[in-house]
Parts: C-alpha cells; structure tokens; sequence
C-alpha cells in the first residue's frame, strides 16, 4: 500500500521527506541524504520493466506498476508531483492501492521564486508553468518514466485537497516555519493511524528529527556532500537545491504584474488557504 507525499514542484516536498525518512527509517532521529532513498519518487523507470516511449505509455502503467507495491504487502512512502486524477482516461492511482496521502502546499508567489531557481526561468517563464493547465514535466525527450502531468498550481492543489477517495493531510509549508513540532507530531499520528499503528509519538526522536533536517543545516550539508536531487542551469553548472526556503520573499521579488495574475487566477484557492483576503466587492 501506499502513502503518497505530494506537492505541485517546489513546494516543500523535500522538506517533509527529509523529516519522514529521518523520523522512521533511522534509529534516532538523525538525518542523512541516503535516508531519503526509503522515499522514493513516482514514477520513474524503477517502477516499470520497460521502457516508455510516449504520455499515454506513462499514464497507463501508473496503476500496473502499483500493483507489484501493494502485491508486496508493505506500505510504502511515496513522493510525487503528479494531479490526483485521469489523463487520456487513466486513473494516477486506485483506492485499493492507496492508503492516503499527505498533501503540502505553498504560496504560489513563493513557488515561482523556488521555480526560476530551480529550472532557470525567467519570471514570464515560471508564471506560465504554474498556470498552464496543461502543464507537464519529464526528464527525457526519449524515455517518460519519469512522466508526471501537473495542471496549473490551483488544479494540482484541489485534486488532492477535496477527493473523497482517499484519506489526506494538508500541509501549509509556511506554517512549519514556526510550528514545527506540532505539525510534524501530528504527521505522525495520521502515519500512524493510516498503518494501524498503536504506539505512541517518539518525543525524543521527533525532536531531533526536527533538529537534523532544519533548512539551514539541509543547506549546509548540501554545500558540503552535494545533493542528488539539484539540478543544472543552462551552462551545466549545478544549482543549489536548499536555496532560501523560508527565507523565499514575493513581495519584493516578483512584479506587480505577476502578482496581480497570480491572485485573479488563483483567487478561490488562495483565499481558501488564506493566502489573501476575500474581495468585499
């Protein structure tokens, strides 16, 4: 079975594998890069035995290469970008193979800023990924195992925040800024809900799990081991993953027209996560 961690890209989904993986794959809390590894993302070619030559090769393995997970009767993070839903009339996943989901969202201003970093965008550029509804993402123009179909930010999100399908936990990435403990404990409540597990919250390993995956030490360690997951600007020159998290500020990085944009788009979505206010008009 399944318990999907996911996220429209840039959204803080590392973080919170980061903290998982330190809080139940190690003996005390303590983080490490090769922790992440017990996390792996969905979907790419580990999943499948063949390769995949096109979108609808993609999506119509997704269930198939689900199956052998939920055959192997354990339960299984995963981490994905894709929208909870149906492209060319495939299901993303089934409830018979799904336990739930922990959904962490992001103020789409911020997103952009994480966007241009990450893939070397111009600020047009990552406005027109998130609000592409349409929007894709894959690494190979030859293999599309790693095909993952996003939609706009505000699509992505509501796919997962109202199914009725599965179990899920929602997630406001700013908000573990100065909540932290009391997040990620009830994270682990719900983990633990979802596998029938009785015991109680491990304080001292929640504490230093917390405490080893703090975004600065994250950046730290990254500047020092290097990250698998960074990726290249166009020169090839490595980029730096744990760029400024919390520290990423809109307000004075991003246009007025950009905001602007942002904000009619998505305005349903981002009143109802309370990222601006109700229009009294």
């Amino acid at each position: 079975m399944i318990i999907w961690i996911s996220s429209y890209p840039k959204s803080g989904n590392t973080y919170l594998r980061s903290f998982l993986s330190a809080y139940y794959f190690s003996e005390d809390g303590e983080f490490n890069f090769n922790l992440l590894k017990n996390i792996k993302q969905f979907p790419n070619k580990n999943f499948f035995s063949n390769k995949l030559n096109s979108f609808e090769d993609a999506v119509k393995n997704y269930v198939p290469a689900q199956k052998s997970i939920f055959e192997s009767k354990k339960a299984n993070f995963l981490k994905t970008h894709n929208l909870l839903g149906f492209y060319k009339g495939y299901p993303f996943t089934i409830p018979e193979y799904t336990l739930g989901a922990i959904y962490i969202v992001r103020d789409p201003r911020n997103v952009i800023l994480s966007l241009m970093n990450h893939y070397s965008l111009s600020e047009k550029e990552a406005l027109d990924f998130i609000t592409d509804d349409n929007r894709d993402i894959h690494q190979d123009e030859n293999d599309f195992a790693a095909y993952s179909f996003l939609s706009s930010w505000a699509k992505h999100y509501t796919s997962w925040s109202t199914t009725k399908k599965y179990r899920k936990l929602l997630i406001k990435y700013e908000e573990l800024k100065n909540n932290k403990y009391e997040i990620f404990r009830d994270i682990i409540v719900y983990v633990n809900t979802l596998l029938n597990k009785t015991e109680r919250v491990n304080k001292e390993k929640l504490k230093r799990a917390i405490e080893t995956t703090e975004f600065n030490i994250l950046k730290h360690k990254e500047e020092k081991e290097g990250f698998v997951e960074s990726a290249k600007d166009k020169k090839g020159k490595i980029k730096i993953f744990f760029n400024k998290g919390f520290e990423n500020d809109w307000k004075n990085s991003i246009s007025s027209k950009s905001i602007k944009k942002i904000e009619t788009k998505f305005y349903n979505e981002m009143v109802n996560l309370g990222y601006i206010k109700k229009n009294k008009n």
